[in-house]
């Protein structure tokens, strides 16, 4: 659809970091900025500085899922520090600097669109620009602190607003969507994948998502303008862009997103220029990513009914039974059970198939379902050494000591044979607003509303079922699932399924638990893996209640989240040099 220049992911950073010398070791003076400031092209070159933010692709991203109910760090740790009740109060926060470095960016923007260097179309339009980036910002501090000061003038040592107390919320929220709505009206409707009106767009369905349910569920008040502007802002979108990328697959394993359905805003990756290190360490020993027993029972299977109920569901205690006949998204994103020999030539690159034909049910599978590039064949570390089998456990590892798991439900979704033979050196593009996210965004908020019919399922869940070969959810016959949180409509409980499944391991859930207010509830669960008899694996597996057959606990019971934690602790140091600063409750 859209691609962005090597020039804004990859030179950015050394433009963007001359600027930013200039403009923090320099006084931020009038010639300073004139001379950064001075034709339309000006403006377009200091807005690269602003693309750092999106971090695609991120580990920091990543593990944030830890802290969720769907995945678990399978390294040998405690997990968790939020779920353990580990959280300190730390003295610095990269969240916080970057986050109001970035806002101070986008101030210095702001106060020089009106110097009469542009147009006055060009003007509202950086203007725009500037703003959505102190939204985002401002938003990614909403989401985590709370109140945090508004700063909408570029401060100076000597600025008294360096002393601000924190914001109320209301005052803040309705910033941060003033922001968006004037960037929504006055932006360029189509930006080549720079942030343009549709990528605004899915931010406030973002936002106008998060803040609205986090006011309901949190007992705030006030949640009605913010779900109904993420509707609006959705609404939008899915008129403009109703078809999405064929394969979920390749949403997250393709070497180009360019010209790709549903797909807003990407970060280029270039082999050998600009790469990331994701992939990389779903396939060695350092991966840790692990799906849980939870997040594996939230795939339905084709006839669109929950494992429980469908009769097309065959069992848990043989992962190829499991497997069988369930949502194609799993089959992505958590690794398939295979076996195979490896052949005896000193590479380690080289298989056959094992002699008992069971094994290779899904190897022949994916031959069809994927293809060489992608997720064929046996898994692999990047050096392309064979796994043997899956699942394949850290504590049971015949062996191989990379691609292991502790759940028995390896994380599998940004794995692609692209890398193989490459370390640390991933050049598949990333997403970084799409319209899977934005069809369950307005699904939900529809709900809230309590506007969603059968229509809208139509246009947002069920397209997202489709791709997954799964039969659509029809809202008038909800089959019962016995573990669905009682607290929850039965409509919106299969909303927040397909959310769950759509996003998983994308970052979102943590926030999700949190502004549906169940982080106390969900983040106390013990986090288990497959269905497993110990004597199969030597009896190194932790099971749960410790009994020799059941489902693997790796850590046991967590002792409980408490209520506080809900919000992030202010760092230590900004309460030094601010002391109208207040800390978060609880965290004192």
């Amino acid at each position: 659809m859209k691609k962005i220049s090597i020039l804004l992911f990859s030179l950015l950073i050394t433009v963007t970091s001359c600027n930013d010398d200039i403009l923090d070791k320099l006084p931020i003076d009038t010639l300073v900025e004139e001379t950064t400031f001075t034709s339309d092209q000006n403006f377009k070159t200091f807005s690269w500085g602003f693309y750092t933010v999106f971090s695609a692709y991120s580990l920091t991203a990543a593990n944030s899922e830890f802290k969720g109910d769907l995945m678990l760090q399978g390294s040998g740790s405690q997990g968790s520090s939020w779920l353990w009740q580990r959280r300190t109060i730390p003295t610095g926060d990269g969240l916080w600097n970057g986050a109001y470095s970035n806002i101070r960016r986008a101030n210095i923007m702001l106060r020089n669109t009106d110097n009469g260097s542009l147009t006055d179309l060009q003007s509202n339009h950086w203007k725009s620009v500037a703003l959505f980036f102190r939204a985002y910002n401002y938003y990614s501090l909403i989401s985590q602190y709370g109140e945090v000061p508004w700063i909408s003038e570029v401060l100076t040592d000597q600025s008294e607003e360096l002393q601000l107390p924190r914001t109320p919320r209301d005052e803040l929220a309705q910033n941060i969507l003033d922001d968006l709505l004037f960037a929504e009206s006055n932006i360029n409707e189509n930006g080549n994948n720079t942030v343009d009106a549709h990528v605004v767009r899915a931010l406030i369905s973002r936002f106008g998502l998060f803040e609205g349910s986090w006011r309901k569920y949190h007992s705030l008040g006030g949640e009605t303008q913010y779900l109904q502007a993420s509707v609006d802002a959705s609404t939008k979108l899915l008129a403009d862009h109703p078809t999405l990328i064929e394969k979920y697959d390749l949403v997250f394993n393709s070497e180009s997103l360019n010209g790709q359905s549903g797909i807003l805003l990407f970060k280029d990756y270039v082999a050998g220029e600009v790469t990331h290190i994701l992939t990389s360490r779903h396939r060695n020993s350092a991966g840790y990513w692990d799906l849980t027993r939870k997040a594996a029972d939230k795939y339905l299977c084709l006839d669109g009914l929950n494992r429980w109920v469908s009769p097309m569901f065959v069992g848990e205690t043989d992962p190829y039974e499991e497997a069988r006949n369930r949502d194609r998204r799993l089959y992505t994103t958590t690794t398939l059970p295979f076996k195979v020999s490896v052949v005896n030539d000193g590479t380690k690159r080289n298989w056959e198939y094992d002699t008992d034909p069971i094994h290779r049910e899904y190897l022949d599978f994916m031959d069809g379902f994927s293809d060489p590039l992608h997720k064929a064949g046996p898994t692999s570390n990047w050096t392309g050494f064979i796994v043997k089998q899956e699942p394949h456990y850290r504590r049971f590892n015949n062996g191989q000591g990379y691609n292991v798991t502790y759940t028995g439900y390896r994380s599998h979704k940004y794995f692609n044979n692209l890398n193989t033979g490459i370390q640390n050196r991933d050049f598949a593009d990333a997403p970084i607003f799409r319209m899977g996210e934005v069809m369950v965004n307005h699904a939900e908020a529809k709900f809230e509303l309590g506007q969603f019919s059968q229509v809208d399922a139509d246009a947002t869940i069920n397209k997202l079922r489709e791709r997954g070969g799964v039969a659509p959810l029809n809202i008038g016959n909800i089959a019962n699932d016995p573990t669905i949180d009682v607290s929850v409509d039965p409509v919106l409980w299969e909303i927040r399924r397909e959310r769950a499944v759509e996003l998983m391991m994308e970052g979102f859930r943590p926030n999700d638990i949190r502004r549906w207010k169940k982080f106390v509830e969900y983040g106390s669960e013990e986090k288990l893996g497959r269905w497993v008899d110990n004597a199969d694996y030597g009896n190194a597996l932790p099971i749960q209640n410790g009994d020799a057959q059941g489902y693997i606990s790796p850590y046991g019971v967590p002792p409980g989240v408490p209520e506080y934690y809900y919000l992030a602790p202010i760092p230590s140091n900004q309460i030094v040099l601010n002391p109208n600063l207040v800390q978060n409750p609880g965290w004192e």
